[in-house]
């Protein structure tokens, strides 16, 4: 892969955002709402409670690595979508572009943004409310890591599905995190779950992020294999939806798709 291509990939996107308020803000300001939101709910959880667990690194962690995984997917479709809306994929496909170049610097766009939230979130937690990352130890850097692979799988999912389906199907995607959040057991251990609901837990690498997270704040440790697992599986998924966005990429060049889209496609 051409390293300059995929940089001049994420060279438009700094273009696109550096030129609009409205696409900055969004980079930070949702998560700085979660995080107060969440923030003042575990003091209050904390005042309330006579238990010996402490609230802010279990829930406000919580929040924050599920953001964290959030902003790492929509980093992917949101510079996927530019294009989109503005039916820049024949100017970008007329040159030597390649489909892996082009995927990179989506990879290398999301890196970017969703490194700027993490910043804002972890100034917000640790300074307003005391959150300390030293409570997870050096686990913390596997938990984002792992995140933020599978964060990445689901974005090129998303936008392999866009590519497919049309402009309109964008809206199959926004949901996505939220539809997996039940499974992914971010506020509650799996347990609680039915065994069907568990089962599909173990398919997906959050909930080893969060079950290990909670084991961490309890006083415990994590399962290195299962975190390994979790890591496994992440990197599974990104094969897997590489390979997913290249047949996607190929069907709509085949068909004429990528000439045709209309905000109204969906088939």
């Amino acid at each position: 892969m051409n390293l300059g291509r995929m940089a001049a990939v994420v060279l438009r996107q700094a273009y696109l955002v550096r030129g609009s308020t409205s696409r900055v803000l969004p980079l930070f300001a949702w998560v700085v709402i979660d995080i107060v939101l969440w923030g003042f709910m575990t003091r209050y959880l904390n005042s309330v409670t006579s238990t010996d667990i402490d609230f802010v690194p279990a829930l406000l962690g919580a929040v924050l690595l599920w953001d964290f995984f959030i902003r790492v997917m929509q980093g992917v479709t949101m510079a996927f979508f530019e294009d989109v809306w503005s039916r820049n994929f024949l100017n970008f496909f007329a040159t030597p572009l390649r489909i892996s170049e082009y995927v990179g610097g989506l990879v290398l766009s999301s890196i970017a943004t969703s490194t700027l939230g993490l910043a804002v979130m972890l100034v917000v937690a640790t300074t307003v409310f005391g959150l300390s990352f030293f409570s997870y130890g050096l686990m913390f850097v596997p938990f984002l890591l792992v995140l933020f692979m599978f964060g990445i799988a689901l974005g090129i999912v998303g936008s392999g599905m866009v590519l497919r389906l049309g402009p309109a199907s964008e809206w199959f995607v926004w949901p996505i995190p939220a539809l997996l959040s039940p499974f992914a057991g971010v506020y509650y251990p799996l347990a609680t779950l039915p065994a069907w609901m568990q089962a599909v837990s173990h398919l997906l690498p959050p909930a080893y992020v969060f079950e290990g997270m909670r084991a961490i704040v309890r006083g415990g440790s994590m399962s290195v294999t299962a975190l390994i697992w979790g890591a496994t599986l992440a990197v599974l998924y990104i094969l897997l939806a590489s390979w997913f966005f290249t047949r996607m990429y190929r069907h709509a060049v085949r068909t004429g798709l990528i000439a045709r889209y209309s905000a109204e496609t969906v088939s």
